[in-house]
């Protein structure tokens, strides 16, 4: 290391003391102090992304499958205005991520001299689109600002915290700060339920017939305490987020197939008296808006107080930690004088039947696509991490059907923007350390949003395969068209790039799938690989995707 110690290595060693492992970005002028002092080191990986948006998307994902603190570094002005896109995401999915930009001299910042890459209100346009957003003003604040920043970001309900780094203050030399050596990070303890609010739901519980537990990626920690509670007999449904907080081959799981697209499951849930909802937002994209109806006796478990009633109502609202509050209330039921519920006879019977039952009726609307899910979930070692795109595919068996096993194997884009897939799935890829293979299934429209990131898959070895279902434009909107719109498909059919050329430009494996009978096998193939590879199974030449309807509020109106 270099004699002097600069607010650029600060950060270096800040992130390492954080447990930081890799970091994602592009090195540029207004962030090389803090990347040189992260290359001195050499105890951080760093991931030179091709873009500043599909290294956010990689720092998110990695964030998701580690449950540790992702990072992104950016460059000043054009650099950082590329980052909303993954900051928003990373929001969406209450990613604990720290986005470290550069900045212009301070002497610069606001004076309009049009200094290399100053952009007005850098500040204001990153506080829009993160959890927090802050300057570091001096070289004497640096130490602060970073631990506020990073405590922020991991804090419940967790998102990603920017912080900009004039580039006169990362070459400032500053002494060591001694906290560096027993960091603490000011983040507040699990908020813990009240015994009041604890007996009150328990009663509740003991006494419900038919009871169902609800879980969001809230309560994606919570897997043994879910556990317990359906060893007691009370079922599961998930939201997207909060899917594999029990493995989705027990029968008392629904996993995803939550009602939306589901009338027979909407149809139970007249019968279900009581719903137990814990992490989740209940959010309408899963709701259709929240005009799903659901068992009309609800608790709501949720770290934060603004969940109460923010998109439906509940009987009781318990404000605390959703694996907390599910453990205790499993002590209190197994500590029952009684020593069981009052669940009804056959209940649970009734409900492995409705999951085979609504499990088979999701897959007679699928048409020739029917036995995509089986095929790939035999294809896919158990620890596979799923990464999936927006695409037709993701939309109807990915998200519902197609069986997942543990709480952090599912990466989707949570604010359903298309693109985002193939940056997902190398952040996870690269996040799998632990020899997990990674599978990115994107449509051809979003995949061609993210061709840039090909060369980072392969220059760092990423263990993934990208499965791209083309179906040669923006299959979703095109079925929106046709519902909503009577069928007028302006703009959705774009032109992508042969992937097989691609593939081959980049130095990866190519494989094609033309029939469903091949499907299973050629990505069993490519899953053999070791490193990256890509299967393009050509939707034109298997046949049309069954019709997706989009919900009410893309109907045209008057």
């Amino acid at each position: 290391m270099s004699e002097t110690y600069t607010v650029g290595d600060l950060v270096a060693e800040f992130l390492q003391q954080c447990g930081v492992t890799t970091a994602y970005g592009i090195v540029s002028v207004h962030n090389i102090p803090m990347l040189d002092g992260i290359g001195r080191r050499n105890a951080i990986r760093f991931v030179p992304s091709r873009g500043e948006a599909g290294g956010g998307h990689m720092a998110d994902a990695h964030a998701r499958v580690t449950g540790t603190m992702g990072v992104l570094f950016s460059s000043t002005g054009p650099g950082a205005a590329n980052t909303p896109g993954a900051l928003v995401e990373a929001r969406f999915a209450a990613t604990p991520m720290l986005h470290l930009t550069g900045q212009s001299a301070t002497a610069n910042l606001g004076t309009g001299q049009g200094t290399v890459h100053d952009v007005a209100d850098q500040l204001g346009m990153l506080k829009s689109v993160s959890k927090e957003a802050y300057r570091i003003t001096s070289a004497q604040t640096a130490f602060a600002t970073l631990c506020e920043a990073a405590a922020v970001a991991q804090t419940p309900p967790m998102g990603p915290v920017s912080v900009e780094v004039p580039i006169d203050i990362q070459q400032t030399e500053i002494e060591r700060p001694d906290a560096l050596d027993n960091l603490v990070l000011p983040i507040p303890g699990a908020r813990v339920p009240s015994e009041s609010d604890l007996d009150r739901a328990a009663e509740a519980l003991a006494n419900a017939k038919r009871p169902i537990l609800w879980c969001g990626g809230g309560a994606r920690e919570a897997g043994a305490a879910v556990a317990r509670l359906v060893d007691m007999g009370i079922p599961v449904v998930t939201s997207w987020q909060g899917r594999g907080v029990l493995a989705e081959d027990h029968p008392l799981t629904l996993g995803g197939l939550n009602g939306n697209g589901s009338p027979m499951i909407e149809t139970f849930y007249e019968t279900v008296d009581l719903m137990v909802v814990a992490g989740s937002r209940l959010r309408g994209h899963e709701t259709r808006d929240m005009t799903m109806t659901l068992p009309s006796h609800r608790i709501q478990i949720d770290v934060d107080p603004m969940a109460n009633g923010r998109t439906y109502d509940c009987e009781q609202f318990i404000c605390a930690d959703a694996a907390l509050t599910l453990d205790a209330l499993a002590d209190r039921l197994a500590n029952r004088s009684t020593g069981k519920l009052s669940i009804e006879p056959g209940y649970g019977a009734e409900f492995t039947k409705l999951k085979a039952d609504a499990t088979a009726a999701y897959l007679e609307v699928m048409g020739q696509y029917a036995p995509f899910p089986a095929a790939l979930r035999a294809a896919m070692p158990r620890d596979t991490l799923f990464v999936r795109d927006i695409t037709l595919n993701n939309s109807t068996w990915g998200n519902r059907i197609f069986p997942l096993y543990g709480p952090r194997d599912s990466v989707y884009p949570v604010g359903a923007a298309i693109g985002p897939g193939s940056a997902l799935g190398i952040g996870a890829a690269i996040a799998a350390s632990d020899g997990r293979k990674t599978v990115a299934m994107c449509g051809d429209g979003g995949f061609n949003l993210g061709l840039a990131e090909l060369p980072t898959a392969v220059q760092e070895g990423a263990d993934i395969t990208f499965l791209v279902m083309n179906d040669g434009g923006y299959g979703v909107i095109g079925h929106i068209q046709d519902a909503m719109y009577g069928g007028r498909k302006f703009f959705g059919d774009v032109r992508g790039v042969n992937l097989e050329v691609m593939a081959t430009a980049t130095g990866m494996p190519y494989f094609k799938v033309s029939t469903v009978e091949d499907f299973g096998t050629t990505v069993a193939e490519a899953i053999a690989i070791a490193g990256p590879a890509l299967v393009e199974v050509d939707m034109t030449a298997i046949g049309p995707f069954p019709r997706y309807f989009a919900p009410p509020p893309y109907a045209a109106k008057g």
